[in-house]
C-alpha cells in the first residue's frame, strides 16, 4: 500500500490507480483533487480562494433570508433553491469527489461526514420547495448546508496558505546557482549559460563570482566561500588539485577549474533532488477529524436508518415522518463547527506563537513538535553566529596586545578575507586606529605581508614566519593550545621579529547555551550535525554542554543521519539556517528553520523562528502542545452539541410531543451549529492568555 503524498491516505498500488512520475519517483494519489494540488499547489491555491469568495457571497443572503422574513414564504425558498444549490454542487463538489474516493477505498472521511449531512439538508429542503405537499412542515435546511460547506472550505483554505509557500523552496534554491560562466575555449575566454558546461571543459572564476559548477582547480590559488553549502564558518584555502563545488563564491584569487560533474550531477542539484524527495514522502499527520469520522459516519447511518425503519415498521407514523427521521438524524449529525475547530485553535496559537517569534506552519507541524524526543542543531549560523570574531590576542614580546591588534588590522586593511574583515572589525570595534598600510602583498598559502611606515608586517602561519627566518618556538605550544580548542590563529611579526598571535573563531550566539538546557530539561536528546571540521564543532559543543556531535558531514549524509534517527523510532526535529541544512530539514519529522537563514531553509521548515534565539525552540515546543490540546478540545465541542441532539433527531422526544416535533428540528440544528460555532471560537481564545515559561 503506498500513501497518497497530499492527505495521507493508504492507496492500492493497482493499474487504476491515479499515480505520477516525478524526477524518476512514482507518486500515488487517492483522487484528482490530490494529484492536482501536488503537481499546482498554487494553481489549486488560487481556485479554493475563489470557491470561497464566490460561495461566501452567495451564503450570506442565505442566512439573511432564513431568519428574516422579507418576502413571501414560497417566493423565499426559490430563492435561496437558486442560491444554494451552486454552492452544494460546485463550491461542495470536491467533498463528492472526496466520497467517491473513500467508498472506492472502503473507508469513510470527513468529506463522507460532510456530503451526506449537507446532500440531506439540500435534497429535504429541495423537496420542500419544488413539491411543497410531500412533507408536513415548510422551513427547509439551506442555510444548515451552505454555511457547513463554506466553514470547512474556509477551515481548508487557511490551511492550504500555510503550506503554499513550500513550492518556491526549490526555485529559491536553483536561484543561486548563476546563470552565467566563463569557458576556456581555444584559447579564449568565452561567456555561455550554465547548461552549456560540459564535463571537463576549463572555467574560468574570478574574486566576488559564484563557481559555476562542481570541478577541479587546475590553476590559480582562492579562499573560497562554501558555508552555503557545507555549512564551514571559514572560507576554505584551494589550490590546484582541490576540489570546488557549484553555487560557492571565490573571495580572493582568480582560478581556472575542469569541470567534474555538471547539470544534475552537481552537489547542488543532489541538494535540489534531496529536498524534492524528502518534502513529497512526507506524510501529513492523518486528520483527527477524519479519523473520527471513521468511526462516526458510519455509526449516524446506521442510527438514521435504524430510526427510520423502527418507526415505520414498529411506531405507525409513517412513510413521510420515518423519512424525516432518517434525514434529521443525517442532518442534524453533520457539525459545521468541524470546519473551524482546527483552524480557529491554529489562528489564535499561530498568533501567540508569533508574538514570541516564531511562525508555525499547519497542525501536522504542531502535533508532531509535542512528541519530539531528538532535536538535531546544525552548528554554523545556528548555534553559532556564522562569522568568524577575534577571541583571543596573545603578545609575545614588549607590545601590549591592543597594539598587536592594530598591527595586524593594519595589515589586513585592504583584504577581503572573512578572517581580515574579522581582524579589522575587532581593532575598530576597541577604538583602535587602522591605518591604510603603504603595500600590500597576499602570500599565497601563507598569509599576507604589508608595509606601513618604515615597518613591515607580516601575519600568517607558521610556514610564512619560518620562510622569513624567524623562530616560532615561543609561540607553536600557544597556537597548538588555541587549535585545539576549534580556532584558527595567526603569527603577527614586526619586521621579522614575532610580536604576537590573534585567534579567530565562530562564537556560539547569545541564549544558545540556555536553549540547549531547556531542551534537557524536557528530557530531549541534543545532536550537533555539522560540514564543519571535527575539532571546531567539538570545542563548540562543549562549551555548549552537548555530547553528542557528528561533524564534517555533506548535505546528503546530514539527511542520512536524520533518516537513521528516524527509524530507530524516534520523532526527530531538525533545526538549521542554511541551504545545505534544507535536505535535513524536509526529512525530519519536524524542521525548524532559523529566520535569519536562507529563505530556502525558512520554506523547507516547518516552523521558523523569525528572531536568533534559540530559547524559542523550546517555547515552540510548548505552545505546540497547548495548541493541539485545544484543537482536541474544539473537535470535542465541534461533535458534542449535534451528537447530543441524535436522540432526539431519532424520534426520543415522539412518545411525548408526537411526530410534529420534527417541525421543530431546523431551529434545533441551527442552534446547535449556532452554539458549537461559538463554544470552539471561545474556547481557541483562551490561549491568547497564555503565557511561555
Amino acid at each position: 500500500m503506498a500513501k497518497d503524498p497530499v492527505c495521507g491516505m493508504y492507496v492500492e498500488e493497482k493499474q487504476d490507480t491515479i499515480t505520477q512520475n516525478v524526477e524518476g519517483i512514482q507518486y500515488y494519489f487517492c483522487s484528482n483533487n490530490c494529484l492536482n494540488e501536488f503537481m499546482a499547489p498554487e494553481k489549486e491555491l488560487k481556485k479554493l480562494k475563489r470557491l470561497v469568495i464566490i460561495g461566501t457571497a452567495l451564503t450570506i443572503p442565505v442566512v439573511i433570508l432564513t431568519y428574516v422574513s422579507l418576502l413571501e414564504a414560497q417566493l423565499t425558498n426559490y430563492i435561496l433553491f437558486a442560491l444554494a444549490t451552486p454552492i452544494q454542487f460546485w463550491v461542495g463538489w470536491r467533498f463528492y469527489q472526496g466520497t467517491l474516493d473513500a467508498i472506492k477505498h472502503k473507508t469513510t472521511n470527513m468529506d463522507v461526514l460532510i456530503a451526506m449531512g449537507t446532500t440531506a439538508a439540500w435534497l429535504y429542503s429541495a423537496f420542500i420547495t419544488l413539491v411543497p405537499g410531500l412533507f408536513p412542515f415548510h422551513v427547509p435546511y439551506y442555510d444548515t448546508s451552505t454555511v457547513i460547506i463554506i466553514l470547512i472550505m474556509t477551515g481548508r483554505l487557511l490551511e492550504q496558505k500555510t503550506k503554499a509557500k513550500a513550492s518556491k523552496a526549490v526555485r529559491k534554491l536553483l536561484d543561486i546557482q548563476p546563470r552565467m560562466a566563463h569557458v576556456y575555449k581555444d584559447g579564449q575566454e568565452v561567456e555561455i549559460p550554465v547548461e552549456q558546461v560540459q564535463l571537463d571543459y576549463i572555467l574560468i572564476v574570478r574574486p566576488g563570482e559564484k563557481i559555476p559548477v562542481d570541478g577541479i582547480v587546475t590553476e590559480g590559488h582562492s579562499s573560497v566561500d562554501q558555508s552555503a553549502i557545507t555549512g564551514e564558518s571559514i572560507p576554505v584555502s584551494k589550490d590546484v588539485g582541490d576540489e570546488v563545488i557549484g553555487a560557492t563564491i571565490n573571495k580572493s584569487g582568480m582560478m581556472k577549474f575542469r569541470a567534474t560533474k555538471v547539470g544534475q550531477d552537481t552537489l547542488l542539484s543532489q541538494i535540489i533532488k534531496l529536498v524534492e524527495e524528502a518534502k513529497s514522502s512526507r506524510v501529513p499527520l492523518q486528520r483527527l477529524a477524519d479519523k473520527i469520522s471513521s468511526y462516526f459516519v458510519p455509526a449516524v447511518t446506521v442510527i438514521a436508518i435504524a430510526s427510520a425503519l423502527g418507526w415505520f415498521f414498529f411506531g405507525g407514523i409513517g412513510l413521510t415522518f420515518s423519512l424525516l427521521a432518517f434525514v434529521s438524524v443525517i442532518i442534524i449529525a453533520c457539525p459545521c463547527a468541524l470546519g473551524i475547530a482546527t483552524p480557529a485553535a491554529l489562528m489564535v496559537g499561530g498568533g501567540k506563537a508569533a508574538e514570541n517569534g516564531i511562525l508555525i506552519k499547519g497542525g501536522e507541524n504542531l502535533e508532531i513538535a509535542r512528541k519530539v524526543n531528538v532535536i538535531v542543531f546544525d552548528k554554523t549560523g545556528t548555534l553559532t553566529k556564522g562569522r568568524p570574531s577575534v577571541t583571543d590576542v596573545i603578545p609575545l614580546g614588549d607590545i601590549n596586545s591592543d597594539e598587536v591588534l592594530r598591527l595586524a588590522a593594519i595589515a589586513e586593511k585592504g583584504s577581503e578575507h572573512p578572517l581580515g574583515e574579522a581582524v579589522v572589525k575587532s581593532a575598530k570595534e576597541k577604538g583602535l586606529v587602522v591605518a591604510e598600510p603603504q603595500s600590500f602583498e597576499a602570500i599565497t598559502g601563507h598569509g599576507i605581508k604589508a608595509g606601513y611606515g618604515d615597518h613591515t608586517i607580516l601575519l600568517g602561519n607558521r610556514k610564512l614566519m619560518v620562510n622569513n627566518g624567524m623562530q616560532i618556538d615561543i609561540a607553536d605550544e600557544k597556537m597548538k593550545e588555541l587549535e585545539k580548542d576549534g580556532k584558527t590563529a595567526v603569527l603577527v611579526a614586526l619586521d621579522n621579529t614575532l610580536i604576537g598571535i590573534v585567534a579567530m573563531a565562530d562564537t556560539i550566539k547569545e541564549n544558545a547555551s540556555d536553549a540547549i538546557k531547556a531542551l534537557q530539561q524536557l528530557h530531549i536528546e541534543i545532536i550537533m550535525l555539522t560540514g564543519d571540521n571535527e575539532k571546531t564543532a567539538k570545542s563548540i559543543a562543549r562549551k555548549l554542554g552537548i555530547d553528542n556531535v557528528l561533524a564534517e558531514v555533506l548535505p546528503n549524509q546530514k539527511e542520512e543521519m536524520i533518516k537513521k534517527l528516524k527509524s530507530k523510532g524516534n520523532v526527530v526535529a531538525m533545526v538549521g539556517d542554511g541551504i545545505n541544512d534544507a535536505p535535513a530539514l524536509a526529512a525530519a519529522d519536524l524542521g525548524i528553520a532559523i529566520g535569519s537563514g536562507t529563505d530556502v531553509a525558512k520554506e523547507t521548515g516547518g516552523i521558523v523562528l523569525i528572531k536568533e534565539d534559540l530559547r524559542d525552540v523550546a517555547i515552540a515546543i510548548e505552545i505546540s502542545k497547548k495548541t493541539v490540546s485545544k484543537i482536541k478540545q474544539n473537535l470535542f465541542w465541534a461533535f458534542a452539541y449535534n451528537t447530543g441532539l441524535i436522540p432526539i433527531a431519532a424520534g426520543a422526544l415522539v412518545p411525548v410531543f408526537g411526530a410534529t416535533m420534527y417541525g421543530y428540528l431546523p431551529f434545533l440544528a441551527a442552534g446547535a451549529m449556532a452554539i458549537s460555532s461559538a463554544t470552539v471560537v471561545g474556547n481557541s481564545l483562551l490561549l491568547g492568555k497564555y503565557k511561555p515559561t
